[in-house]
């Protein structure tokens, strides 16, 4: 018998599962999914907005692995400094991996970072994601301006959440209280920036278009600040999905320069709309303005391509009004107690997933997912990052199976002080939180709090 913990349920935890049950060189097998939460997912569930319900969809994908013979879903199990360590798991397990994301968002450094009325993006995606963690978080939206720095895949998540109607949003499972706060929104201008230019922008295409689909909402951008970029200028050797999103852009400019060029003119269909979405590249945020009162803007300086990728400061600035400022400029890995880590990158030192102290694998022990390579890609590139580490584990496995305890595993993680909600339990949650809509006269809803979700947990058996 192979006893194999996998830490984090979200995509790159169930793929790692999946990769090892599929598997054919080892015939005895059996894969405890752990979490912190009480529900499986990770970022499907609380990172991926609630109006992309295509994306969220995975969620039956994974499902399907969850739900394996071979593979055990346990919530609510705390790993790191607050739980469980390394030792403690390798006396109970075999061999552990880690799938434990980035968790933190990469900061600015610039002055009034601080401020009230300054957050980072996740900050606010966990808001209307209901991420438990976030139950005590208000935005309250009465902001007329709102400043989002970053222009990836987050920032316009961001964006475009700001600029949707309540009433679009209704069908989706986000929880009361995010809902009523866009119902009752005040922004009428998102400005989206970025320190770089539009072919250097990290956003998809399908996501930059749909700022352009949105209900009432105008996309403004300006046809002198793109045509800085030199690749803008001629696209034709850029990656597809950068070449893509400058078609995308060049239209909107197009556009634009109608519209300076006859002002009356009907022609972009978007005149008098309430909401407007501001693109802007090449500023590179200086300093958040404001005071003990909350932001009223940010201060960029103005960039220019240096001809290496990179860009300049020019020593121009201008600062764009905002009473609110989302920091959307990356995420970044922490330390995992008892793992080495390396603060350079935000990662575990590895080898092809086999975690390195000093150059030495630390035996049964392993990483998949952005703590393993940063956070790079789409959920799909965590599949061969994966495998990749799969692989690993099982051509040691001749060498780890029997290490761990003879102890049924939930028995002791609660003996170690852990309360599992096992797979029953999350399915109490689901049951929980489509009764919740249903009495709202909504679909599924999200239950937003710790609270919540482990009453409904526990009306289940909870070790399954």
């Amino acid at each position: 018998m192979l006893r194999v913990a996998v830490i984090g349920s979200g995509p790159s935890g169930v793929y790692t599962a999946q990769s090892l049950i599929e598997q054919q060189t080892v015939p005895d097998i059996e894969v405890y999914v752990l979490d912190r939460l009480p529900c499986p997912y990770g970022l499907v569930r609380y990172g991926v907005a609630p109006d992309h319900e295509k994306i969220k969809s995975l969620q039956n994908n994974l499902r399907t692995v969850l739900e394996h013979p071979g593979v055990r879903f346990l919530g609510n199990v705390e790993v790191g400094a607050a739980g469980l360590g390394v030792a403690e798991l390798r006396e109970i397990f075999d061999a552990v991996v880690f799938c434990v994301g980035a968790a933190t968002d990469r900061r600015l450094g610039i002055p009034g970072e601080e401020l009230p009325g300054s957050h980072p993006a996740t900050d606010f995606v966990a808001w209307y994601s209901a991420h438990p963690d976030a139950a005590a978080v208000r935005f309250t939206l009465a902001a007329r301006s709102a400043v989002v720095i970053g222009v990836g895949n987050v920032a316009v998540d961001v964006a475009r959440m700001l600029s949707r109607g309540a009433a679009e949003l209704a069908a989706t499972d986000m929880p009361q209280g995010p809902l009523g706060a866009l119902a009752d929104s005040r922004v009428e201008d998102v400005w989206m920036v970025g320190r770089r230019g539009p072919s250097q922008a990290k956003f998809t295409t399908k996501e930059l278009r749909e700022l352009g689909s949105l209900p009432d909402t105008e996309v403004r951008v300006r046809p002198e600040e793109l045509a800085l970029d030199p690749a803008y200028r001629e696209p034709g050797e850029l990656p597809a999905v950068a070449r893509r999103n400058v078609e995308v852009l060049r239209g909107w400019a197009a556009r634009a320069a109608a519209r300076e060029a006859d002002p009356a003119s009907p022609d972009t269909g978007v005149r008098g709309r309430r909401r407007r979405i501001h693109l802007r590249f090449f500023l590179r945020p200086v300093e958040v303005l404001g005071d003990a009162g909350g932001v009223r803007g940010v201060r960029f300086e103005r960039t220019a391509p240096d001809g290496r990728g990179g860009v300049t400061g020019t020593g121009e600035y201008e600062e764009i009004e905002g009473q609110l400022v989302l920091r959307s400029v990356g995420y970044r890995g922490t330390p995992q107690p008892g793992l080495p880590f390396d603060e350079a990158t935000g990662t575990v030192p590895h080898q092809a997933g086999r975690v390195l102290r000093d150059g030495v694998p630390l035996p049964g022990v392993y990483v998949a997912g952005w703590i393993k390579r940063g956070p790079t890609g789409v959920i799909g590139t965590n599949r061969p990052c994966a495998k990749e580490t799969a692989q690993s584990l099982l051509a040691d496995a001749a060498g780890l199976a029997g290490r761990g305890t003879a102890e049924d595993p939930v028995a002791a993680l609660t003996r170690a002080g852990q309360r599992p909600v096992a797979w029953p339990g999350w399915l109490a949650i689901e049951a929980a939180e489509t009764e919740w809509g249903r009495g709202l006269g909504r679909g599924t809803v999200k239950l937003p709090d710790w609270a919540g979700l482990l009453d409904a947990a526990r009306t289940a058996d909870l070790t399954g």
